[in-house]
C-alpha cells in the first residue's frame, strides 16, 4: 500500500519533470534552426518556409510546454507536427526509424500525445490557473 500512495503522490510531479525535459530538448531543435544555437552545419531556413514554421512551433511550443501553459492544446499541435515531420522528412529515407533518423520524431510525437491527454502535471502554470476551480489539470 505504501508503494501505491508514493506513486499517487509523485506521479503528477514526475509528469511535470518529463514535460519540462522533453520541452527543453524539443526547443533546442527550434533554436538550432532559427538562431544557430547550438551550432549546426545546416543553414537557417528561409523566412516563411515550412521548415521556418516548424522551427517557430518548436521554439514557441517548447517555451509554452516548459512553463506548462496551455499544455494540452500545445502538446496536441506539436504531436501532429512530429507525425507530419516523420512521414514527410524521415519515412521516405528508410522504413526503419533508427536508419531514417526519425526515432526522435516518433518519440516526441507520442510523448506530446500523452501530454495532450494527461496535462502538464503539478508543476505547471495550467495547474496554478485551475487550482481554485476544482477542474482537472
Amino acid at each position: 500500500m505504501k508503494t501505491q500512495s508514493l506513486a499517487a503522490e509523485w506521479a503528477p510531479r514526475v509528469l511535470s519533470v518529463l514535460r519540462i525535459v522533453a520541452a527543453l530538448l524539443f526547443m533546442e531543435h527550434g533554436t538550432q534552426k532559427l538562431f544557430g544555437f547550438p551550432a549546426s552545419a545546416n543553414p537557417a531556413p528561409a523566412f516563411l518556409t515550412l521548415l521556418w514554421f516548424a522551427a517557430v512551433l518548436e521554439v514557441v511550443g517548447g517555451i509554452l510546454l516548459v512553463l506548462g501553459l496551455f499544455t494540452r492544446p500545445v502538446a496536441f499541435v506539436l504531436s501532429g507536427q512530429m507525425a507530419f515531420a516523420y512521414f514527410w522528412a524521415h519515412a521516405p529515407r528508410n522504413v526503419f526509424p533508427v536508419l531514417n533518423g526519425g526515432d526522435a520524431a516518433i518519440l516526441f510525437c507520442f510523448v506530446f500525445l500523452y501530454f495532450s491527454v494527461a496535462g502538464g502535471g503539478t508543476w505547471s502554470l495550467d495547474h496554478l490557473r485551475r487550482r481554485g476551480t476544482g477542474r482537472r489539470v
